[in-house]
């Protein structure tokens, strides 16, 4: 069988929805008999510096006319004219998680940069991989990818027990997300001054170290509110870290602006635990809708209002963990994400 070189910014190893996806899909086709090799580029894509652009230029050179590589999309979409000078010899498809100008808290410049920059990537990718029918419909009608390159690979959730929780007494919230702009804790934390009054915690579980500047905004936030006793930093952490900070956990809430999958999310359906979300991306589309209360991104008003109906009315509270106790044996499983993008590496190989 012919190899496949996955490429991706940093380790494999790191904690991010995006990573953990890549990682997962390696392993699990690799099951299916197909011969992967990993390359790992410099972390810093999708800002790379000229050395990181050289590097992975060399990379691509290297290899044999006809080799098929799947690229994460944090270094195919900062790399247009190295990805149009390899396309012709190589069979490269590109794998996005959400496009890189929707990250926010980029300044309006580095937006425009970003999108004309991925779509001109895009336009050289023989196949695309996304993780949501949202994320596909955006890469056609914003990016001019045309629908049939694209295949739709969700990702999987591993099998879990529910939740036991704390009983609601105090309520227990937990936050999986690292410290960044995009998944917008400070929304979150002003959304919890308006309902102060309630007894709660909050335990926020992710990396404090990814964007240091937001990180510190949220700390000084919390302190600001006077909820140095009710917000608990716990970091980034995995296995049974990870497993202890689920446990405990009566309600999961995300003030996420974006969302190209929202993983952390279906790990909560996947745990029995009614969600409190904002919408952004494709969140709306994953989530089972009787598991979860959806707001708009950016309104700590209304995110507030949303915790204050779920906190205050245990029939809501009951009738949303019910959706996602349903919701557990429909969740897609990682094999049949790999069947997935086996199916369109079939194709390629045909070709």
């Amino acid at each position: 069988m012919k190899e496949i070189l996955f490429v991706v910014p940093g380790s494999l190893d790191q904690l991010t929805g995006g990573h953990l996806y890549d990682r997962r899909l390696v392993a699990e086709l690799r099951r299916l008999g197909h011969a992967l090799r990993e390359a790992c580029l410099e972390a810093r894509f999708p800002f790379p510096e000229p050395e990181d652009l050289a590097a992975a230029d060399r990379l691509f050179a290297g290899l044999p006319a006809g080799t098929t590589a799947i690229v994460d999309n944090l270094a195919f979409g900062a790399m247009p004219e190295i990805v149009a000078r390899h396309a012709g010899r190589l069979h490269m498809i590109a794998l996005v998680h959400h496009p890189l100008a929707y990250e926010a808290g980029l300044p309006p410049g580095e937006v425009r940069r970003l999108m004309a920059s991925e779509r001109a990537a895009l336009f050289h990718a023989r196949r695309v991989i996304v993780t949501s029918t949202t994320t596909r419909d955006v890469l056609v009608r914003e990016f001019a990818v045309p629908h049939h390159r694209i295949t739709v690979a969700e990702p999987g959730i591993d099998p879990a027990e529910p939740a036991p929780g704390s009983a609601w007494n105090p309520p227990r919230l937990l936050s999986v997300a690292s410290l960044t702009p995009r998944k917008d804790h400070l929304t979150l934390i002003r959304a919890l001054a308006h309902i102060a009054d309630l007894p709660w915690r909050l335990d926020i579980v992710g990396s404090a170290t990814r964007d240091p500047v937001t990180a510190r905004a949220v700390r000084e936030a919390v302190i600001a509110f006077g909820f140095g006793h009710r917000v608990v930093f716990v970091g980034e952490c995995r296995g049974e870290s990870l497993e202890a900070a689920w446990r405990p956990a009566d309600l999961f809430v995300s003030s996420s602006r974006y969302e190209g999958y929202g993983m952390a999310l279906m790990e909560a359906v996947a745990r029995g635990l009614p969600v409190v979300a904002t919408r952004g991306g494709a969140v709306a589309e994953v989530l089972p809708p009787d598991a979860a209360i959806l707001v708009e991104p950016g309104n700590p008003a209304a995110l507030a209002a949303a915790l204050r109906r779920v906190l205050t009315d245990p029939a809501l509270q009951a009738r949303l963990r019910a959706g996602a106790l349903a919701a557990r044996g429909r969740l897609p499983g990682w094999p049949e994400t790999a069947r997935g993008v086996a199916r369109l590496l079939e194709l390629e190989f045909a070709l």
